[in-house]
């Protein structure tokens, strides 16, 4: 079984990296300086996909430091909806959901 400091590590290197990333993007994003059309179109669809990969990262920074938070509350662990103890299998694959299994579903 993963102990709580250790999780709290995985969390904090995973938010540091994702953050880190983020900030790669917005700076792909301010880079573009294309004059013509066709390169303009380029960009911009590889714009869209980074846009997406931002918020997916964004929407995972959040539940990481719900997570961080959770476990600075003495409430880590424990499924916020029911209340259950969230398996460690489940925290191993997700180590930042705030949900049991059964909630989750």
């Amino acid at each position: 079984m993963t102990s709580l400091t250790m999780r709290r590590e995985q969390l904090e290197a995973r938010l540091a990296d994702l953050q880190g990333r983020l900030a790669g993007i917005e700076a792909e994003l301010d880079s573009h300086n294309a004059a013509d059309w066709e390169e303009l179109a380029t960009e911009r669809e590889g714009d869209e996909v980074l846009e997406g990969m931002g918020l997916s990262g964004q929407q995972e920074i959040r539940m990481i430091e719900a997570a961080l938070q959770r476990i600075a509350a003495g409430e880590y662990g424990y499924c916020v909806k029911c209340g259950a103890e969230i398996g460690a299998a489940r925290l191993d694959v997700l180590p930042f959901t705030p949900f049991c299994r059964d909630c989750a579903a």
